[in-house]
């Protein structure tokens, strides 16, 4: 399987999601799905042994750029929420 087999589904479920104009408590709500969690450990315990080859390297890189993203958009819901709170 290629990188994209893997996180395309992922991304996709992050665009969906986001498409749908989330609230600042539903974007600080979410999780990636299951399979995208177990995936991105596996990945992540195969890095820490340095077992990864060059083609799960990349597809760690595509869940670690989403997770960046997604953790910088839930800093701002918070940022958001706590504006309104005021």
């Amino acid at each position: 399987m290629n990188v994209r087999e893997y996180s395309l589904p992922y991304y996709e479920e992050v665009l969906e999601f986001l498409a749908g104009s989330p609230s600042a408590r539903e974007i600080i709500a979410f999780r990636p799905n299951r399979s995208a969690q177990e995936r991105f450990s596996e990945l992540l315990q195969l890095n820490r042994k340095h077992e990864l080859n060059r083609q799960e390297a990349d597809e760690l890189d595509h869940y670690v750029q989403i997770e960046r993203m997604m953790s910088l958009l839930k800093a701002k819901a918070y940022t958001r929420l706590d504006q309104e709170a005021e």
